[in-house]
């Protein structure tokens, strides 16, 4: 049974410090990084279950996804972490069972979604930054815990006879892997879609050669061997992976001011009318002008606004899911000088290739990426004193409708080179080439040129400009009318809409996947009175209704 004191529980909050890791240990000895995952039982994210056998909640990937992101900005010497157990016979046994039984099915929908982002965080910091990742599975690796395998660059798994890699959700709890699980067997690891078939239905998973042979790890090492081959198979990867340039930059923490009114950073600010159900997001352009040269941004460090921006909105937009769950309607509003936008972009772009640049256009990546498949509907306004111009248009691009005040001395939205593919989405394309799906030549951005709302409107840019006679009402009743529409319905919606063009693995994780999985987790087979999550741990069994829809 769900409880519906869940979603009132403590604001969740997603700063943390390796200073305040509970549950994971960070050790650097470059080029090598160990990440060590040794749960304590007794202090999970809220009371009423234990993390017993190295099961995880949402704060122990809280701490995880805090991880990856610092040894992405602080340290560049690390080239490979490896990712293990301080717990004997056992590697990880994936999401609790209790946690996910005695939680609503919004928080059991984020927190999926959450994982699936930091597991998709550490294979971006493969594929860009040469961060390489090893798991090394010394015991038992089920469910989630191979779903954080399978997002390593290699798998490493203890042959003694008994540790297995598994993913057991169908047939022991009458759900999905909640985490690109299988998606990433079939996609990223290319197991023969029978064998994954075979694997998926065996609660008890595969071990030792057969799990080499069907592609689940990459290699079985016996136990006498595993101490001294994982660091071995390390140094050699780390041998092999680009160099990262340094110094790291220390990411300090955001300090914001959160109420039931919303949220307050320097630069974005969340405002709630719990009322109407409906949430204001405003980002503000730098307030002076920022460096334009490498060592003046490692300079500023975590202080530079396209990192800081962009950090604070990534918080806002975690605090709306997990903490704000009835505000269904998300206006998109932007202040500030264009000018300095647009400056920052381009000095992003000149010095992309300094390892700091990059980590800095990489995290802005993710954060649109965030957005993008935030469960709500987003309205752009552009409107007097918006500054919607190059890395901040993304934000009109990545909303489902746009509104462009039109008067003389209007306001202007202006591109920058970034809008051409340097932020792109899920599905591989930038926002303006799966805007223009139909019209390919409107996928190259004309850097350095303005638009109006007629001309904007005209273009494409918009969905609507209304003069300054209609403009209030108009958006007013589009807010108004948006917020009275189911929220299932518009969720499907928006995200069968948002992601044209080619599939990819994440957008099938994020699309296949969540959308099957929210599904699932309302079905009484698998969380009714006698579905099989409901009944875990317990003597009596599920009772399955047989209809197969």
């Amino acid at each position: 049974m769900e409880h519906p004191e869940a979603a009132s529980a403590t604001p969740v909050r997603f700063e943390t410090h390796p200073s305040r890791y509970v549950h994971w240990k960070l050790e650097v000895a470059a080029p090598v990084a160990r990440l060590v995952m040794d749960i304590e039982e007794e202090r999970p994210l809220r009371p009423g279950y234990t993390l017993k056998t190295n099961s995880y909640d949402l704060g122990v990937d809280i701490e995880l996804a805090d991880a990856i992101a610092r040894l992405r900005f602080e340290h560049p010497e690390v080239r490979v972490v490896v990712i293990s157990s301080g717990k004997d016979r056992i590697f990880c046994s994936g999401a609790n069972i209790y946690m996910l039984g005695s939680s609503t099915h919004a928080f059991k929908v984020n927190f999926c979604k959450f994982t699936n982002e930091t597991r998709l965080a550490l294979e971006d910091a493969s594929q860009h930054s040469g961060l390489k990742a090893i798991a090394a599975v010394n015991g038992a690796c089920a469910g989630g815990g191979y779903e954080l395998a399978l997002a390593c660059d290699e798998i490493l798994l203890v042959d003694d006879a008994s540790s297995a890699v598994s993913l057991p959700e169908v047939p022991l709890l009458a759900v999905l892997p909640g985490t690109g699980g299988l998606t990433r067997v079939v996609d990223k690891r290319k197991v023969r879609r029978d064998l994954a078939d075979v694997f998926s239905s065996l609660g008890e998973g595969v071990k030792g050669k057969r799990a080499v042979q069907w592609r689940l790890v990459d290699e079985a090492i016996p136990l006498s061997k595993f101490a001294s081959r994982v660091p071995e198979r390390a140094a050699a990867l780390a041998a092999g992976a680009p160099a990262r340039s340094g110094p790291g930059v220390v990411l300090a923490p955001l300090e914001g001011r959160y109420d039931d009114r919303g949220v307050q950073h320097r630069y974005v600010t969340l405002a709630i009318d719990a009322a109407t159900r409906v949430g204001e997001i405003t980002v503000r352009a730098p307030e002076s002008d920022e460096p334009a040269d490498a060592a003046g941004m490692r300079e500023r460090g975590s202080e530079l606004w396209a990192l800081r921006a962009f950090r604070e909105l990534d918080d806002v937009l975690l605090d709306l899911r997990f903490n704000r769950p009835e505000i269904g309607v998300l206006v998109l509003k932007t202040r500030g000088e264009a000018a300095r936008v647009l400056a920052v972009d381009a000095a992003l772009l000149a010095q992309q290739d300094d390892g700091f640049v990059s980590e800095v256009l990489h995290h802005m990546k993710r954060v649109l990426k965030r957005l993008d498949v935030t469960a709500r509907s987003l309205l752009a306004i552009v409107d007097e004193g918006s500054c919607f111009a190059g890395s901040l248009l993304e934000l009109a691009f990545a909303a489902d409708r746009s509104y462009m005040l039109a008067q003389d001395d209007g306001p202007e939205i202006a591109f920058s080179a970034l809008n051409g593919g340097a932020l792109p989405m899920a599905n591989g394309l930038s926002r303006l080439a799966t805007r223009f799906l139909g019209e390919p030549r409107k996928a190259e951005p004309p850097v350095g040129e303005s638009f109006d709302a007629e001309s904007a409107l005209a273009e494409g840019y918009v969905t609507f400009a209304p003069d300054d006679i209609d403009w209030e009402d108009e958006v007013r009743l589009a807010i108004e009318e948006r917020a009275t529409i189911s929220p299932d319905a518009l969720t499907g919606m928006e995200a069968n809409l948002r992601f044209a063009g080619p599939e990819t693995m994440e957008t099938k994780i994020f699309g296949r996947l969540s959308a099957w999985q929210n599904w699932i987790f309302q079905r009484p087979n698998a969380v009714g009175e006698k579905g099989a999550l409901t009944l875990y741990g317990k003597p009596e069994r599920a009772k399955f209704n047989w209809s197969r829809t």
